[in-house]
């Protein structure tokens, strides 16, 4: 794939970049962080980012000497595309899914690789542990006290929509170069997005082509793009994305290899915010006008704006999910919320 220009990113700003001298370093940055940011080389040590260096195959190579025997998930799609990953004309994916080997997929890698009808082919959050041995234990880096969820992704030249997800992040480029365009939170108006039910990989995407955007089509393109940031990152480097932050993500070389590593910064047996939001889409956004203005009020009342004064009024052995919750009171709102919808 010719690797495309986009030139309008010229004139966006950097992602600002730290130095990190050791596992505490990062763990400072990342627990005062409330923006991305950049360490350089802070995985340049990896076995596999050597292999990287040496190439692409050498790479592939080092990965297979680690991974399980068993079906993985891969993306393919058409060369037209031009990696990019996303709908075709009537909304369906623009890409197919099958389940293979990774010997073989990767043999089709090889196969295709620099020529310019290559499919892109694209292996997208593999968990380290279920799918290789010893990969993670010989690459990975020391986040603390987190648990996070440590995820690989491989491909050719691809291009993923910018998208947002909720736990916070650590990318780490292995191999290959990849560019972040990234924008913060609150501009997901001015992105476009697509359906929440039908999206490429879990996540409302923008619809917006990055290579190519209409601004007569998409004119608050131009707003985001005024508070966007974005850093071009290379073997060894990584990249902090705070969690929401919408991120569009390029694969530019041949081969690419990330490694991430995902943690929710909330208790792990708390609800998840978009099932809350789908499910308000069910029951709430269709009501008459001063329904929903009322529903609008709880939710201030009872979510929003919670405080102490919400439940003062009640004994306080009284207020069971009105209190602060606890993984047994979670656990009864789940099994509540379960028997309502399954009637």
């Amino acid at each position: 794939m010719a690797e495309a220009d986009p030139r309008f990113l010229s004139a966006v700003a950097a992602i600002r970049e730290v130095d990190v001298a050791d596992a505490a370093g990062l763990d400072t940055q990342l627990r005062e962080a409330r923006e991305p940011f950049v360490v350089r080389g802070l995985i340049a040590d990896w076995p596999l980012v050597r292999a990287g260096r040496r190439s692409g195959r050498e790479a592939r190579d080092y990965i297979l000497r680690h991974a399980r025997d068993i079906p993985f998930t891969v993306s393919v799609g058409t060369p037209e595309s031009g990696g990019r990953l996303f709908y075709d004309d009537a909304m369906a994916m623009n890409f197919r899914t099958a389940r293979a080997k990774l010997p073989d997929i990767f043999n089709r890698i090889t196969e295709t690789e620099g020529r310019p009808d290559a499919p892109p082919i694209y292996l997208a959050s593999i968990d380290l542990h279920g799918f290789f041995r010893g990969l993670h234990e010989a690459n990975h880096v020391d986040l603390g006290d987190r648990a996070p969820l440590a995820s690989i992704w491989m491909g050719t030249p691809t291009r993923i929509a910018a998208h947002n997800d909720m736990p916070a992040n650590l990318a780490c480029v292995a191999v290959g170069r990849r560019r972040f365009t990234l924008f913060p939170r609150e501009q997901f108006r001015n992105l476009y997005l697509g359906p929440v039910d039908n999206t490429p990989a879990g996540r409302a995407v923008s619809m917006v082509d990055f290579h190519a955007p209409d601004f007569e089509r998409h004119p608050r393109f131009r707003e985001a793009l005024a508070h966007a940031q974005v850093a071009e990152l290379g073997p060894g480097d990584a990249l902090h994305i705070p969690a929401m932050w919408w991120h569009h993500v390029e694969g530019l070389d041949s081969f690419n290899v990330l490694v991430n590593y995902w943690w929710r910064e909330t208790a792990s047996w708390l609800g998840t915010p978009q099932d809350a939001l789908s499910h308000a889409m069910l029951a709430i956004r269709d009501l008459p006008a001063d329904q929903k203005r009322h529903w609008r009020d709880l939710f201030d009342y009872y979510v929003f704006d919670y405080d102490d004064d919400t439940v003062a009024h009640i004994p306080a052995d009284a207020r069971s999910v009105l209190a602060p919750l606890t993984p047994d009171a979670a656990a009864r709102l789940r099994a509540y919320l379960l028997r309502q919808l399954s009637r």
